[in-house]
């Protein structure tokens, strides 16, 4: 995830960095079994962002673009992690990042600076000074294999994070791309915003481009390590295609899960990505928590049927200054979408500590610069320290369940420039097909055309939406994978009113052995049905196919013009759920442990909040209440533990921190433990004992003796609040009862 916005303009001047072997007792990290939580840094250790995660995920062999401060080299920054116990992974950008030694030419004596993305205008564009977005060709990627790769794995790290694998669709007009154009085809280049068929072949090449990019250099990461004696993953930290199709940017995404050398994903999903503004019944603006649901989504539904590991990443605050109170309402949006996904529990808890807690943040609009409140840091940590705990569930969200909207790659493909006066306003075409469902408290999913080969991708929906106004399939066997599934049973709802200009483009469908004047037609060919003209329904085998002649943006960015389609998945779904249609709500709420959430939804079909009663730890409030009733209104989030789910209520243990949990013990009439976070934090836990206490010792302090703690303990569910400064060194708690 990048340190700036998209359009940084500034970044300094890395120094070179200077190899030397780490010994074998510090190359232990492929043994450990730890690897639930992380986050990324580009500097070393400092007390005031050692988060306590499993994982350090240490950023760029020469730092990141945006540093300020690059003056500790690679193995003196990896050290600092290990020594204070952590796994130590690496990251580093496979697109962008702190690479001048090779654009300047000091890495093979010759500058490559022209090897960057070019727009039309002739204007690179930049990630930073001296950093292009690269065209990915055979010189940087030899750079990559032999000055990043061989010497991370050197460094004795086994785990290897390729950020960022992307290529702007406005860009395609430099002398690199062009040659790499007429390699890959055959015949010369062709400005994209030509017509249609430039713009499709254009943005297949910038997909290409970096598929075998990430192929070649997944590869050579595991063959050198091989050689060096280490098991070797490799992993791809990416928006989602819902995102990047959004902003208008070309990535590989669901077609690495298929590279042999890739074991898996980070979800960069965040308030950045999430506040993307969308049309919904005619409005457009800000759908944080509902875009992070579906860009979640899309990367469980592009990773889980190969079973390929995701951490899922949110970020307390982000790349555009905005005010605290900004930050926070987004975060927590974007944390519980993120835990609505029960059958995950890895997380990337946060990008940049150090930009976190160091930094002091320009407000919007003033000329004030703000470090992070305390409070919202003791929220942040509490919230943090939950993902260390939060196991996988078998629960389901709340909501009908089997509904699912097909996705691809080739979303990618169409998103600029407009041509013959077809437009998808903010990917409108996508949102009109999921958000009348999720507004009216519907979980629907989608499923990644290019995963239907694997049998879990459709065998829990029982109905597929699918539009190809904004998409178009890859290969005949997609089509084949959706008939073989109709037939058995599967209700397929396509909305589209085929009109858009890539309809026409020169590819599979009508080349070869095909001769279909839409993609759609070759489908409705193996279902043995008629390609309509109007709204029309068929028997398929055992299924059914429900024709919607027009385009889902007009779902969304027309007021109520999600009636028809609505009206047509009711009919849909109730004819494969014994004739139940969808019940509506404005809410979702999942349980997974002892750990509660809740979604409650604006522009739904009610405005009423969901009241949720019991003994709860209000785990978004940093003096961690004990509430008996949790009000969640319209467009708000919760976030509770259930202090009645505990099993042994006579057992002393540490139930919500804002910090992590060492060295427990336990006696009959005593508990003990080491508390450990980022230091100048303050720290805020709810603690469950058998009795009230009779003394808290704080490093062998009474409370009296000690600055800055205070205790309450609330009888009625026998737990101690218990307040104090946070250190990383550790913070030794004794409890008498």
């Amino acid at each position: 995830m990048r340190m700036h916005s998209k359009f940084l303009k500034i970044g300094l001047l890395c120094s070179s960095v200077f190899f030397t072997s780490i010994t074998t007792a510090q190359s232990t990290d492929s043994a450990k079994t730890k690897a639930k939580t992380a986050f990324q840094t580009s500097t070393g250790w400092m007390p005031q962002i050692d988060v306590r995660s499993d994982i350090a995920i240490v950023y760029g062999v020469n730092g990141n673009p945006s540093d300020h401060d690059s003056s500790s080299s690679f193995l003196n920054r990896v050290k600092s992690w290990r020594e204070k116990g952590y796994t130590t992974h690496f990251m580093t950008g496979i697109a962008w990042g702190s690479y001048q030694d090779y654009f300047l030419g000091n890495w093979d004596g010759k500058s490559h600076l022209n090897e960057g993305q070019v727009e039309q205008s002739g204007d690179t564009i930049w990630h930073g000074e001296n950093v292009p977005y690269i065209v990915p060709n055979k010189s940087f990627l030899n750079y990559m294999k032999t000055a990043i790769i061989e010497k991370v794995i050197d460094a004795g790290i086994s785990s290897i994070y390729l950020e960022e694998p992307e290529f702007w669709t406005r860009a395609g007009y430099s002398s690199q791309f062009k040659k790499e154009w007429e390699d890959h085809y055959g015949f010369a280049w062709q400005p994209q915003h030509q017509s249609p068929e430039s713009t499709w072949l254009s943005n297949k090449l910038k997909y290409q481009l970096y598929y075998n990019a990430i192929d070649e250099v997944s590869k050579y990461a595991k063959s050198y390590g091989k050689e060096k004696g280490l098991n070797v993953k490799v992993y791809i930290p990416t928006h989602s295609l819902i995102n990047y199709s959004a902003w208008n940017i070309v990535s590989p995404e669901a077609s690495l899960a298929s590279l042999e050398g890739i074991d898996g994903y980070i979800a960069q999903v965040w308030t950045g990505t999430s506040r993307t503004p969308n049309y919904f019944n005619g409005n457009l603006k800000e759908r944080t928590f509902e875009n992070a649901f579906l860009e979640y989504g899309s990367m469980v539904s592009m990773t889980a049927p190969t079973n390929r590991k995701i951490f899922f990443l949110t970020d307390p605050i982000e790349d555009r200054n905005q005010s605290w109170e900004d930050y926070k309402k987004n975060y927590q949006a974007t944390f519980v979408a993120k835990l609505l996904y029960p059958g995950n529990a890895n997380y990337e808890v946060m990008p940049w500590p150090e930009r976190i807690y160091t930094r002091p943040y320009s407000v919007a609009g003033t000329d004030k610069k703000i470090l992070i409140p305390k409070p919202y840091s003791t929220q942040m940590q509490i919230m943090v320290n939950t993902l260390n705990d939060i196991q996988v569930s078998e629960n389901k969200v709340s909501g009908d369940q089997g509904i699912a909207v097909a996705m691809s790659n080739s979303l990618m493909f169409q998103t600029f420039p407009n041509h013959d006066g077809y437009e998808d306003p903010n990917f409108s075409n996508f949102y009109g097909q999921t958000f009348p469902l999720l507004k009216r408290g519907i979980p629907v999913r989608t499923v990644h055309l290019e995963n239907l080969g694997y049998k879990p991708s459709l065998q829990d929906k029982k109905v597929l939406i699918l539009s190809y106004s904004n998409m178009k399939p890859n290969n005949p066997e997609e089509h084949q994978n959706l008939a073989k599934w109709v037939k058995n049973g599967g209700v397929l709802i396509y909305a589209a009113a085929d009109n858009d200009p890539y309809q026409n483009v020169e590819e599979w469908w009508n080349t070869g052995d095909f001769n279909y004047k839409k993609p759609i037609e070759h489908l409705t060919d193996l279902l043995n049905i008629e390609y309509p003209e109007e709204n029309q329904v068929y028997e398929a085998g055992k299924g059914k196919v429900y024709f919607i002649k027009q385009n889902p943006k007009d779902f969304v960015m027309k007021e109520s013009g999600d009636e028809a389609f609505l009206n047509t998945i009711n009919t849909a779904y109730a004819e494969v759920n014994n004739g139940q249609k969808l019940q509506y709500k404005n809410n979702f709420e999942l349980v997974r442990g002892a750990y509660e959430l809740i979604a409650t939804l604006d522009e739904s079909v009610s405005k009423e909040p969901v009241v949720t009663k019991g003994s709860y730890i209000d785990l978004f409030d940093p003096e961690l209440p004990v509430l008996s009733e949790k009000i969640t209104k319209p467009g708000e989030q919760s976030y509770l533990y259930n202090i009645n789910s505990v099993e042994d209520k006579n057992k002393p243990q540490v139930l919500a921190s804002a910090s992590r949990i060492y060295d427990e013990a336990i006696s009959a009439k005593s508990y003990s433990f080491v508390s450990k976070s980022p230091l100048d934090t303050n720290n805020s836990m709810r603690i469950l004992l058998p009795q009230q206490p009779k003394s808290v010792l704080i490093n062998n302090k009474p409370l009296d003796r000690s600055p800055n703690t205070n205790q309450e303990f609330d009888k009625d569910s026998k737990t101690l609040l218990l307040q104090f400064e946070n250190d990383p060194r550790g913070v030794q708690v004794s409890i008498k009862w």
